[in-house]
């Protein structure tokens, strides 16, 4: 069985970190599926998906890590081309990637202990973003 279900919010922008551990249980939850996997994608291309522990320190670490590696007060040449200013956050976004996999057994996701589901919104405004969840198995 597949089913394909989305998910709706909106974001601050600016790695903005958003938990979305409990809305991926739910639309498991209400689909049928009992076991399989769930995979998450972001039709977007400033932002990312990934896991962390979903703690105070880290969701302070996590954008003080990006804008080490990828500031966003340095010139890019996607900025040359669209004059957006948000070249930093295509970056980020290509770094992290787009989806995740996780699978799924009597409804409960296989995540560790300290494990959360996390969307990353790297954009330098705030937007409303649409996950597709794509359920398979039986």
């Amino acid at each position: 069985m597949i089913k394909t279900e989305e998910i709706r919010f909106g974001t601050k922008g600016f790695c903005d970190v958003i938990d979305i551990t409990d809305a991926i249980r739910e639309k498991i939850s209400a689909s049928g599926v009992n076991s399989g996997t769930v995979t998450v994608f972001t039709p977007s291309a400033t932002s990312g998906l990934t896991t962390i522990e979903y703690e105070p320190g880290l969701l302070k670490d996590l954008p003080e890590f990006f804008e080490k590696i990828l500031p966003s007060d340095i010139p890019y040449k996607h900025d040359e081309t669209w004059h957006d200013g948000n070249g930093f956050s295509h970056m980020r976004s290509a770094l992290i990637g787009p989806d995740i996999t996780i699978p799924f057994t009597d409804g409960h996701l296989h995540l560790g202990t300290w494990q959360q589901v996390v969307f990353l919104d790297f954009d330098n405004r705030k937007r409303n973003r649409r996950l597709v969840l794509q359920i398979i198995g039986e």
